[in-house]
């Protein structure tokens, strides 16, 4: 570990970064950087590496991996047998955690595959490069990567952000912007998953999860959450452990697929882990247990028709071998899918897609954010203050809402590439006022006519990313809040969840079923929730029932 890599023989020094796969949408993430001479992979997250693979000799110097998610890792092991000599850095949990990737191969060996880096130790590379691991939330062992490069006139410091959350979560600790305040780098490659969105405080996401599955199951209804592989689920495992609406509950837990798996190397992991967590695991088992209630056990193949006879909670990464197999066919169920970052759109698959469409399954999302919100991305990049500001891995109208930030625009030259495009980075003592992006304000008129009200645009709104998401079926909804106009487009999802809820709700006193409740929201002034967007299930002591069809 403490060797140093041969010298690398490049082009003349400069700095640049060319992202491969920035995490749009479904690809994954992959960033060339180039520090002086060496050039160094940051992730590699792409299902297609035939443009790094295809070529006679390395292409790279290093590789850093900053943690074990698909979208970050499923690309190393081909990268690791094209090129076996090739360096692949982590850290140590994630190190562990990287085979979880690919279940139904062969994995790498770990102790050849992947090299562990303790955290905050510098490495020394190159006798002028160096870098350190940061633990940065998120997931078990991921990584803030700091790459320190030193010229005779100055060191030049890239740090790259990989995923992060400043909230502590169920498993892991966040960031600490304290352990990264002095570093003061020249160049911030940052994820950007959520865009300028605040979300409400992770113990609030938590108390809401938790009660919409405690009132699932109080109405006879089993639960299936599907997640990925690693992280969510685990987390959500934790959650049902610890939280005193389930503590000795007469309920059974199944977790199914290869997050079962991921709990069991978790287990083996453990003492990398919070001490809160280590406490946890003393008094009671972190996950695998069938005396405690609620009993919380791995669905094997001779357990799978037991679930659905009684009301249960389901873990799966495999939602449609459940459904093609039978299983969510009898009983009454509820699909609590996870949000995605971007809104009014849910993590889905399209298989999953297709099967919702077969099925009359209710659904529904919520949150339990992993990525840090807007407030806390910008949050942490006020505290380093880079010259250079790479925004990565989120969607085009998240980073696009972040560079369109003032507060951001007036301190930091901000780069939103896209796959393929080479950024330069002149780094100098004094800031060079970049080129502002666009604003995305679109000046239009408005005619006034006696029957109807005409907003005209732009052609070049058309253009504009959000577009695809506010015309995804043509219906809008429009209010007002004060002096404004808001429109706000409804999406597919949000109709096919109102015709599910309405077979679900429609026997019960709740908003769904007041005549009082249109578009979402209360419109009885009596009511404490007036004007408010209210939950389908919503209920106030002003209720008032829709009049049955006999009473018109």
């Amino acid at each position: 570990m403490n060797e140093r890599l041969p010298k690398a023989k490049h082009p003349p020094n400069r700095l640049a970064c060319l992202p491969y796969g920035v995490g749009h949408d479904d690809e994954g993430v992959c960033l060339e950087v180039q520090l002086g001479p060496y050039r160094i992979l940051l992730d590699c997250g792409l299902g297609d590496l035939s443009h790094l693979i295809d070529q006679t000799q390395t292409p790279v110097d290093a590789v850093f991996c900053s943690h074990a998610h698909r979208d970050h890792a499923r690309g190393l092991k081909s990268l690791h047998e094209a090129f076996p000599n090739l360096p692949i850095y982590a850290s140590q949990v994630t190190k562990h955690l990287l085979p979880l990737n690919w279940p139904q191969k062969n994995p790498p060996k770990t102790s050849n595959f992947c090299q562990g880096l303790s955290w905050e130790k510098p490495l020394e590379l190159f006798d002028d490069l160096t870098v350190q691991l940061f633990p940065s939330g998120h997931l078990p062992g991921a990584a803030s990567i700091l790459l320190s490069y030193r010229t005779s006139q100055r060191t030049y410091k890239l740090l790259y952000t990989g995923d992060f959350s400043l909230s502590n979560l169920q498993l892991v600790e966040g960031l600490s912007i304290e352990a990264l305040r002095g570093l003061s780098p020249d160049i911030l490659i940052i994820e950007g998953s959520y865009g300028t969105i605040r979300h409400s405080h992770r113990r609030q996401q938590e108390k809401q999860l938790m009660q919409r599955i405690h009132e699932c199951l109080t109405n006879g209804y089993s639960i299936v959450l599907p997640v990925p592989t690693l992280g969510l689920g685990q987390e959500i495992l934790k959650l049902l452990r610890s939280h005193h609406q389930f503590t000795g509950r007469e309920l059974d837990i199944w977790v199914d697929g290869e997050v079962a798996n991921a709990c069991d190397r978790y287990l083996d992991l453990l003492s990398e882990f919070p001490l809160s967590v280590q406490n946890f695991a003393k008094h009671q088992p972190l996950f695998w247990d069938e005396r405690i209630c609620p009993r919380l056990r791995r669905l094997t193949p001779q357990q799978r028709g037991k679930i659905g006879q009684n009301s249960c909670i389901v873990l799966t990464d495999d939602l449609t071998t459940l459904y093609d197999e039978g299983y969510l066919l009898s009983g009454l169920w509820v699909i609590l899918f996870p949000a995605s970052p971007n809104e009014g759109q849910t993590l889905e698959s399209p298989e999953i897609m297709s099967l919702m469409e077969r099925v009359s399954i209710h659904s529904e999302s919520y949150v339990l954010a992993e990525h840090s919100d807007g407030r806390n991305t910008t949050q942490l990049i006020h505290n380093l203050r880079p010259q250079h500001i790479i925004f990565v891995h989120g969607s085009t109208i998240n980073l696009r809402d972040l560079t369109n930030l003032e507060e951001l625009q007036n301190r930091y030259q901000l780069h939103l590439p896209s796959p393929g495009t080479l950024v330069e980075l002149p780094i100098g003592d004094k800031f060079i006022q970049p080129e502002a992006p666009s604003s995305g304000v679109y000046e239009g008129e408005l005619n006034d006519l006696e029957t109807n009200i005409t907003l005209t645009f732009p052609h070049t709104i058309v253009n504009d990313p959000h577009w695809r998401y506010f015309a995804d079926t043509g219906l809008l909804e429009a209010r007002w809040q004060g002096d404004e106009l808001v429109l706000r487009g409804i999406s597919q999802r949000e109709l096919l969840n109102q015709s599910k809820t309405d077979q679900i709700f429609n026997d019960l006193d709740c908003c769904l079923t007041c005549c009082h409740y249109r578009g979402q929201r209360c419109w009885n002034s009596q009511s404490p929730l007036y004007g408010f967007k209210v939950t389908q299930e919503g209920y106030c002591p002003v209720f008032k029932p829709l009049p049955k069809p006999e009473d018109e």
